[in-house]
């Protein structure tokens, strides 16, 4: 199934409406949908390079988009939002945190993971979904949301741009490995300013 979506995906992003396209399966992903824009978005750019701050935009902003979405779906609807959970095997991790959060602890952690999420090859849409269902605060999440999705996509559309094929070679062997030590890398720049700040 997945590999039927992806080949469609693959398709779409030659359509003379591909930025249509693109911004329905941005949108779609940060709810239910498997396949993320980035399969859109690197052939997009190599096939329109001088489109692509536009290209990473369109994904951007319908990403951000379909994440309220998510998290509307986490917060109005708690069966579909479950269902969609037990799908993709994080109902252990939800129940996690809902204990950590009720801990004290688990707010830091849940923006980091949120960061994580949005920026790298975790289910994104798991986690909008979960922000809905803890009742995380809606402001911080479309303010991570736009941070992690936008500097994703822009990366990807720029270093497409810049590198083209060799960069798509480069991301096909070690993508996940690549977004997720950036990731982590951030995020731990970013506590050690939090913590030298606040001493």
């Amino acid at each position: 199934m997945f590999k039927k979506f992806y080949d469609k995906s693959i398709e779409l992003a030659s359509n003379k409406r591909s930025n249509l396209y693109l911004g329905i399966v941005s949108f779609v992903e940060s709810s239910f949908f498997p396949i993320p824009p980035d399969v859109m978005v690197v052939p997009m750019v190599l096939a329109k390079k001088s489109s692509y701050l536009k290209i990473f935009l369109i994904a951007t902003i319908f990403s951000v988009f379909g994440g309220i979405f998510g998290y509307l779906i986490g917060y109005l609807f708690i069966d579909l939002a479950m269902y969609v959970i037990e799908f993709y095997n994080y109902e252990n991790k939800v129940l996690k945190l809902k204990m950590d959060l009720s801990q004290g602890s688990g707010m830091v952690i849940w923006l980091g993971t949120l960061f994580l999420a949005g920026f790298t090859p975790l289910p994104y849409k798991v986690f909008t979904i979960t922000s809905g269902l803890i009742g995380f605060d809606i402001m911080a999440f479309i303010i991570i949301s736009l941070i992690s999705r936008g500097l994703r996509f822009f990366l990807v559309s720029f270093l497409t741009y810049k590198f083209g094929e060799k960069f798509v070679s480069f991301i096909e062997q070690k993508g996940a490995v690549w977004s997720s030590a950036i990731g982590i890398i951030i995020i731990f720049v970013i506590a050690l300013i939090y913590l030298t700040l606040i001493k």
